[in-house]
Parts: C-alpha cells; sequence; structure tokens
C-alpha cells in the first residue's frame, strides 16, 4: 500500500565555508501538507462515465495549521451543540442564522453560536445481509439508534442530514440529555411528478421530461399547500434544523430551451412561450441572456410557491432549500431568486477536492444568505468494495478518506459563509441490495460498513475536525489572510 507523501519546507543555507551544515531534524512545525493520491470522476458527452488514474493532490489537515493548536480540553457545546462561549444570538427557542462582523453563524434554540455537522442517511441497511447484522449487533431499533447516535456525538457530529430515520431520532431526542437535531426532506416536486406522472428514475434523483420541472401545473401550488400541512407535526420542536424541499432538482441554463422542447399543450410549454411574447422575442432571437433570465423565473416560481406552503404551516423552521446539484449555483440572476425565499442554500459539492474560494464568495454574494455543503464523499480503495456508482473520489485508505475530510471542511470554515456541512452518508451501499438507485449499488460511501463496524481510521480524522471546529474558526478568524 502506497504510504502518504509529506511535503517539508526546505531550508536553504548560504555559508563561506567549505563544509556541509548538519541538516536541521524535521518537525510536524516543518510540514506545509500531506499528498494524498486520488481519482476523480470523469463525465463523458455521451452520458458514460470513468475514473481517471491516480494523482496527488494537496491536503491540509487540522495537524499542520501553521501556528493552531488542539485545545486541550474538549469543547463544550450547549445541549444542541452550540458554542457554550458565545451566545451572541437572540435565544428564539429554535434554530436560525445570523451574519455576526463577517462571518454567518447558525444560532441555537438558546441563541449560542452553533455550526451544523451532520451525516445523511442515518438509517438501517434493508437487505437481507445487513438485516442479519443488525440483529446480530444492536438486537433493536431502539439500541441501534441510542449506540448510533452516542457514536455520532462523541466524534463531533450534531446533527442528522437528508434521508435520516427521522421517527427514531424523533422519538430517542425525548429521552436524551442532549437531543440530535434533524432535518427533513419534503420532495414537494418529486412527489408532485409521481402523482402527476411523467417522472423517472436518474442517478441520484428524480428526472423530469427535458429537465422540466412542473412548475407552471396549475394544480402545483394546490398541492403544496395540501403537503405542506405534514409539516405541522414537527412545527413546535426545537430539535429541527431545517426543511429540505427537494432534492437535486435540473434547475437548467437551457432551461428555456427545454420547456419550448416540450409538447405545445403542456404548461410548461405555454408558460415559456408566453414569456417569449412578453419579451417581444421569437425562438431564433433567443441569447443566453434571455437564459439567464428564464432560469430566474423557473426558480421564482419553485421557490415562492414552496416557501408560502412552509411559511404558513410551519413559520418556526429555516428553509434550506433543495440541495442544488449542478451549475445553477454559479448563476447570479438565479441565486439571487433563491436568495429571496431560502434561510440557507444547500449545495451539493462535488469534483473538487477543495473548494473553490471564489464560488463561495459569490454564492453568499449573490444569493445574501449563508450556505450548508449538503452531500459529499470519498471511497477507500482498502474497502474492497467496487466503488463504481455515484460521485465522489476514490482513494486508497480509510485513514486517506479522513484527511480529505479535514482539507475539504477546513475550506468551507474558511470561508466564513458557510454554516454547516452534511458528509454522504451513514453506511456503506451494499452490492446485495435490490431496487435501490443506481447511484448507490457498490460504493464505500458511509463511516460505517455494511455490517454496521466503525471505519475508525476515517472516523479518527474526522473526530479530530468536528471536535474543534469552534476553536478553528476562531483560528481562521484572527489569522486573517
Amino acid at each position: 500500500m502506497k504510504k502518504i507523501s509529506v511535503i517539508f519546507l526546505a531550508s536553504l543555507f548560504v555559508g563561506c565555508v567549505n563544509t556541509k551544515p548538519k541538516e536541521k531534524p524535521a518537525t510536524n512545525a516543518d510540514k506545509e501538507f500531506v499528498m494524498v493520491d486520488a481519482k476523480v470522476k470523469v463525465y463523458h458527452k455521451d452520458d458514460t462515465r470513468s475514473y481517471k488514474d491516480y494523482k496527488p493532490f494537496k491536503t491540509r489537515t487540522v495537524e499542520f495549521l501553521p501556528g493552531y493548536k488542539v485545545p486541550k480540553n474538549k469543547e463544550e457545546t450547549s445541549k444542541y451543540g452550540g458554542d457554550l462561549s458565545k451566545q451572541t444570538g437572540a435565544a428564539t427557542g429554535f434554530f436560525h442564522v445570523k451574519k455576526i462582523g463577517d462571518r454567518w453563524w447558525g444560532i441555537d434554540p438558546l441563541g449560542y453560536q452553533y455550526f451544523n455537522i451532520a451525516l445523511n442517511s442515518i438509517n438501517t441497511g434493508k437487505s437481507e445481509r445487513t438485516r442479519a447484522a443488525f440483529t446480530k449487533k444492536f438486537q433493536t431499533k431502539e439500541n441501534w439508534i441510542n449506540q448510533t447516535l452516542s457514536m455520532l456525538q462523541d466524534n463531533g457530529f450534531n446533527s442528522a442530514g437528508s434521508w435520516s430515520d427521522v421517527d427514531a431520532i424523533v422519538e430517542v431526542n425525548k429521552t436524551l440529555e442532549k437531543p440530535f437535531p434533524y432535518t427533513v426532506n419534503w420532495n414537494f416536486m418529486s412527489s408532485y411528478g409521481r402523482k402527476r406522472g411523467g417522472t423517472h428514475q436518474q442517478p441520484g434523483h428524480t428526472g423530469y421530461p427535458n429537465d422540466a420541472i412542473f412548475v407552471f401545473d396549475p394544480n402545483f401550488e394546490t398541492f403544496c399547500d395540501t403537503h405542506a400541512k405534514k409539516l405541522l407535526q414537527y412545527k413546535d420542536d426545537p430539535n429541527l434544523f431545517g426543511h429540505f424541499s427537494d432534492n437535486e432538482m435540473p434547475f437548467k441554463f437551457k432551461a428555456l430551451d427545454n420547456y419550448l422542447s416540450l409538447p405545445t399543450d403542456d404548461y410548461g410549454y405555454k408558460a415559456a412561450a408566453n414569456w417569449l411574447k412578453e419579451q417581444g422575442i421569437t425562438k431564433k432571437e433567443i441569447t443566453n441572456d434571455h437564459r439567464e433570465l428564464f432560469m430566474a423565473v423557473v426558480a421564482d416560481k419553485y421557490f415562492s410557491i414552496i416557501s408560502k406552503a412552509i411559511k404558513k404551516y410551519d413559520p418556526n423552521h429555516m428553509y434550506i432549500g433543495s440541495r442544488f446539484y449542478a451549475k445553477e449555483k454559479n448563476h447570479e440572476a438565479f441565486m439571487k431568486t433563491a436568495g429571496k425565499y431560502l434561510d440557507i442554500i444547500s449545495n451539493n459539492y462535488y469534483n473538487y477536492w477543495t473548494p473553490d474560494a471564489e464560488q463561495m464568495r459569490y454564492w453568499e454574494k449573490w444569493s445574501g444568505k449563508p450556505f450548508i455543503v449538503t452531500e459529499y464523499y470519498t471511497k477507500g480503495e482498502d474497502s474492497g468494495m467496487g466503488n463504481t456508482s455515484g460521485a465522489g473520489w476514490i482513494v486508497r485508505t480509510q485513514e486517506d478518506r479522513g484527511l480529505f475530510y479535514q482539507n475539504y471542511n477546513l475550506a468551507l470554515l474558511e470561508s466564513k459563509n458557510c454554516v454547516g456541512w452534511h458528509y454522504f452518508k451513514y453506511q456503506d451501499n451494499d452490492p446485495t441490495a435490490k431496487g435501490v438507485d443506481p447511484s448507490n449499488i457498490d460504493a464505500n460511501k458511509g463511516i460505517v460498513s455494511n455490517e454496521y463496524e466503525v471505519w475508525e481510521p476515517m472516523m479518527k480524522k474526522m473526530e479530530a475536525l468536528n471536535n474543534n471546529v469552534y476553536s478553528l474558526i476562531s483560528y481562521f478568524d484572527n489569522n486573517k489572510k
């Protein structure tokens, strides 16, 4: 197995004597970063995918941050995971966000500054193999959820992301001294699409005809109002961090072209055709400026309808978006429109070993809101799994997965506009499972195996970051470039 190589800051010696000076012994203070080998996924024009060969990537770690000293004692947090040393927000009884100085913060229900560190898909496996492993290790759902949340809290996680077992978390929170915050994904558009007809399964998300969502259907608003009544059961729960409306919607730059390619009796086609008339142009006169504007039209229709429904039935909790996954988050008009209705921008952010600082600045500048990264992961070759499905990087070892986690999230902490991250996910894909999403077939995405065993080398690196997140934020804020 190839070892991780470390870059040293070499000292240059200049002298007038002919004798060669002795080299100074290397210490951790001499290191800038480690090099981690990784394979990146390539998306081809014919819709096929492949991985490039291993390539070394510069990787920052907590250990090598210049001048940073890990606190001797574990950071003290509120019952919700907020920083007990900083109660600068209003104690509203519910999570919210606030910009303090030049940094965005989550604020927990007690008013403490809070950073959301979540894990997606905290639930049990459905295959025969994972059910057998569950019975052997936990016996009951109650034992599983108690042991799992305790393990996550010990390692610095303070929230559940999308597709988690919300019912089990809500129930166990009634007995926990430190409850576990959670999120809910309501699938407004995909649920409407299943009822209406016309959707199909794509890897990782629901597909729509021509990538044109049904936002212009006259029945969509009525559906959303009815669907949002389900939120009433969570309306008064302080442990709820916020609501997602959908996952990975196709907010495409060529949405105008896509809608105009629908059958002429489709509501989406009619809306796009009427918009062209209002602009006083024909199809042949469409420019990229028009495409930018129509992206915002689609966004306004979608977010205004759903935000109205969410706030009607649950005015207490945040609307945290629909988990943008493609290039929509890099279009100014679209992001400005989304920011009118969202409390937090949620982005699934793949194919970046280190998040791009300029992109992150623009997300906040355009939307006027903070963001959370709601999906990202690496897959370890030493897991023995195929790792062909899904996105994410392939690395050699579980320790490399943990090093990636540190490098990626240090950039998020440094950005000042990020208020959380949601790692994907709790358990590895099970190759024996049937009828699963094609993006979740055979990959080492989880922090636990199919036998519910924690990938310890990875978790050790995760814990070293998670449990020091507030001191790391202070480090970045006090060491401005």
